[in-house]
């Protein structure tokens, strides 16, 4: 398993009337990031938060290309992004116990914190499709180029982990300074992860490793 140290790149935050970030997804545009009873919108070039939509976010955030889903208490919430309406909802697997969020190969996928798990769930019914078991407890889940990762919390430690999604090995680990907590996890797709940032009300850029010999990509928050 290849390890390494993360490089943050910038940190967004605190921000106002925020006390935790909670699950964070990207649209390609804008930062959204749940913070208990709004989902908040913000740019990663300048920093500023641009809207919020009044629903209850708890947990896990995630975009499929038109779409926000959210987890709140025991249900995930289909939401427009334009009007902040519930267009529908379905059981989250974890009853209450779920942390990421993420959108991949058309389906959820779902992370349980303290049952160690991530979930591949149906959009539509919440039937489970797929369980991968990790050995520390599961917080954020992106896919980004085929890469699944999610993020870990324990103590004040954190990290990012790369894993087999079949197996659930961990193929990369990259290891969050002191302190730097860990709850929601998202890709710009290129060269960055988003990593919510739990009670310090914060989010952080850092730098997506690379295969040697591979380039990076150009990420917003530069």
């Amino acid at each position: 398993m290849k390890r390494s140290q993360a490089e943050v790149l910038r940190e967004y935050g605190p921000f106002p009337g925020v006390e935790n970030v909670h699950g964070v997804s990207y649209d390609g545009q804008r930062v959204w990031f749940a913070s208990g009873d709004k989902l908040n919108a913000l740019d990663p070039v300048t920093g500023r938060t641009l809207r919020s939509l009044d629903v209850a976010a708890h947990a896990g955030t995630a975009f499929d290309g038109q779409h926000l889903y959210q987890i709140a208490e025991d249900r995930i919430q289909k939401i427009d992004p334009q009007s902040g309406r519930v267009l529908a909802t379905i059981p989250a697997p974890g009853g209450g116990g779920d942390s990421g969020l993420a959108w991949a190969e058309g389906t959820l996928w779902v992370g349980q914190y303290r049952e160690r798990k991530i979930r591949q769930v149906d959009p539509q019914t919440g039937a489970i499709l797929r369980t991968i078991t990790s050995d520390r407890f599961v917080t954020g889940v992106t896919w980004v180029d085929a890469e699944l990762w999610h993020g870990t919390w324990e103590g004040d430690q954190s990290e990012l982990r790369h894993i087999d999604p079949q197996s659930g090995a961990v193929l990369e680990s990259v290891t969050m300074p002191a302190g730097a907590s860990v709850s929601g996890l998202e890709s710009d797709g290129g060269d960055q992860f988003f990593c919510g940032g739990g009670n310090s009300g914060k989010i952080r850029a850092v730098r997506r490793p690379r295969p040697a010999g591979k380039r990076p990509a150009g990420g917003a928050g530069k």
